[in-house]
């Protein structure tokens, strides 16, 4: 029997144009989403993720919300194909997808959540410029050493982000503390370390200035229980119950995605699929080269949603 997991992009995976393909079908129920998201946010999200540039699509404060309505509207597509998630997860900002999908969040206060973390998190950039890169080619374990042995003998914060995988390693921290573990990863024989467009030095101890602020929002906000499985950042586990869910978002700030144990426990339960569902397609470049036994597709355009659905559907079968 096919289980199929859906996984849902983060910050990082925007692209100009997104969702506007989609939006303009006849019969789109996606339209619907990006109508409401303007209406919630205030401001003509919508027209951004259709027209914006990369420069307006880098703000922080748009893309977190950007990313989240597409990957919403595009799900929404696929479950009207017929195309349904068993379980799911998300990457950072998709987490909170992956919450709506499986009924934990309902989507118009996740928009309000993820617009307000997003205005949060550029914060801490005004107040502690910092950055991140994605180090390509070492062991995760060394680069963890690298991070040590930079923040403790620089001073500068420097720590991982991201488990992406097992080829991949993100790291996070002021601006010094990273270029400074940059020029150390190079040394060590890394072969590649690569300065990434984030907007804020995400998923390090320097969010945790906001863990207080973010956390009285999501006190404020419903949560239910889990109607499909869902798969936390924080632990690489299935998240049990509502309560569970919000505290492990408000830890999801300072601490690192592990994407890579997630796909892991994906494959070692054995989905049938992996899709991803949202713009771009860094997940699936993950996904392939953490489970490469896996079928894996990205769903960010028309023209991929009906690859998808042509393969994975059970109308298709």
């Amino acid at each position: 029997m096919s289980r199929h997991a859906f996984v849902f992009p983060g910050q990082g995976s925007q692209t100009s144009g997104m969702g506007a393909d989609l939006a303009g079908l006849e019969d789109s129920v996606a339209r619907s989403y990006f109508r409401e998201a303007d209406d919630v946010l205030g401001f003509p999200l919508s027209r951004l993720c259709f027209e914006g540039t990369p420069e307006e699509l880098l703000d922080t404060a748009v893309t977190q919300p950007a990313v989240f309505v597409t990957s919403l509207a595009f799900g929404a597509a696929l479950r009207e194909r017929g195309l349904t998630a068993d379980v799911v997860a998300g990457h950072s900002l998709g987490e909170y997808t992956a919450l709506v999908w499986a009924g934990v969040l309902d989507w118009q206060s996740a928009l309000r959540l993820v617009r307000t973390r997003g205005e949060l998190m550029a914060g801490v950039n005004t107040r502690t410029p910092g950055g991140m890169a994605a180090v390509l080619g070492l062991p995760s374990a060394r680069v963890a050493e690298l991070c040590a042995r930079t923040a403790r003998e620089s001073g500068e914060t420097v720590e991982i982000a991201n488990y992406n995988s097992g080829r991949q390693t993100v790291v996070s921290g002021s601006g010094p503390g990273v270029a400074e573990f940059a020029r150390r990863a190079a040394e060590a024989g890394a072969e590649r370390v690569v300065p990434l467009r984030t907007g804020a030095p995400f998923h390090c101890s320097l969010m945790a200035d906001i863990e207080d602020e973010f956390g009285a929002h999501l006190d404020a906000v419903d949560f239910g229980e889990p109607r499909v499985p869902v798969i936390s950042n924080v632990t690489a586990q299935y998240v049990d119950s509502g309560a569970r869910a919000r505290e492990l978002l408000r830890r999801q700030l300072a601490a690192p995605v592990r994407w890579q144990q997630t796909v892991e426990l994906l494959a070692a339960e054995e989905v049938s699929a992996l899709v991803e569902v949202g713009p771009g397609r860094v997940l699936t470049n993950l996904n392939r080269v953490i489970a490469p036994a896996v079928p894996a597709a990205a769903v960010g355009t028309v023209g991929r949603l009906t690859k998808a659905v042509d393969r994975f559907a059970p109308a298709a079968a």
